[in-house]
């Protein structure tokens, strides 16, 4: 079996580039030996322990740069679980979704391919396309200007944030900071999941007149504000300013279905610069006011 491979060995002016190789199953294929005591205790951690643990072991650079970790037993959520591990110059993770799905078969039919889920209907009423209220007065001609100038406001303050941001501003040092590279940091980085109920996050989002995006970034924060001031014992009412980059894919979600039948692996991705409330709030809802 012969598949690519990047390696940095002196040529291409040291560069990392793309070789062919021959693939030994055994190296990929990884069937840990875990505590049969611990996993039988706490699935759910024993899951998120390991996956912790991968996250501080660098991959191999001598083969192909993905594995396969299988975890036989049972959880919360699944009969056994399944971990990849690969590179990002491999792909992102919607072209990594579309290679696992062209890689299965329906159940109904073997032979034919999975099919994607239909595109989201989008009905709410933060949905609905505004029209241009009519322009009766001068007053309403000048609002309607105003409001242009206000988006070319709020869109070069943006623009300014992020150069300020890619140069010199700094969030304060935090638990939740990334250590530098050239620092040796003690601390595993850490993956948890929790699994939330969609209707409950609709809900929320119509009584709200946000997105599901506005309430899961409020939910986060809520998390990691409620996380953040039980370890540090810090007051109740200290502010932490707290930015993340999200990943988002910008592929065109109207041809899912063709990413299916004609997989292209690579990156096809952008970021957001996030901002998280970090606070303590009685009122939870008010986390999700603060991400609309």
């Amino acid at each position: 079996m012969l598949l690519i491979l990047v390696v940095l060995d002196g040529s291409n002016n040291g560069k990392p580039h793309w070789v062919q190789t021959t693939v030994n199953l055994d190296d990929h294929i990884i069937l840990p030996r875990l505590d049969p005591a611990v996993s039988a205790s706490d699935p759910d951690k024993a899951v998120e322990d390991y996956v912790s643990s991968l996250s501080t072991l660098p991959m191999d650079r001598s083969r192909p740069l993905w594995e396969f970790h299988f975890l036989d037993f049972a959880t919360s959520e699944a009969t056994s679980t399944t971990v990849l591990r690969l590179h990002h110059s491999i792909g992102d993770g919607m072209s990594i979704m579309t290679l696992l799905m062209a890689s299965s078969r329906s159940t109904a039919d073997r032979a034919r391919l999975p099919a994607m889920p239909p595109l989201p209907r989008r009905t709410g009423a933060i949905y609905q396309q505004r029209t241009r209220p009519p322009l009766s007065s001068i007053g309403d001609y000048l609002a309607w200007i105003w409001s242009y100038f206000v988006l070319v406001w709020h869109t070069l303050v943006d623009i300014a944030l992020l150069n300020a941001t890619l140069l010199f501003l700094r969030d304060p040092r935090t638990m939740f900071t990334r250590v530098p590279d050239k620092v040796k940091s003690p601390r595993r980085k850490r993956l948890v999941h929790r699994s939330l109920n969609l209707d409950d996050v609709k809900l929320m989002k119509t009584a709200m007149n946000c997105t599901i995006n506005d309430v899961l970034v409020g939910v986060t924060s809520a998390a990691l504000s409620k996380y953040y001031f039980r370890k540090s014992g810090d007051a109740k009412t200290k502010r932490i300013h707290l930015r993340s980059i999200l990943p988002v894919n910008i592929r065109p979600l109207s041809s899912r279905q063709t990413y299916v039948t004609k997989v292209e692996t690579g990156n096809q991705v952008s970021i957001l610069i996030c901002p998280f409330h970090i606070a303590l709030h009685d009122d939870l809802l008010e986390y999700v006011h603060k991400a609309c």
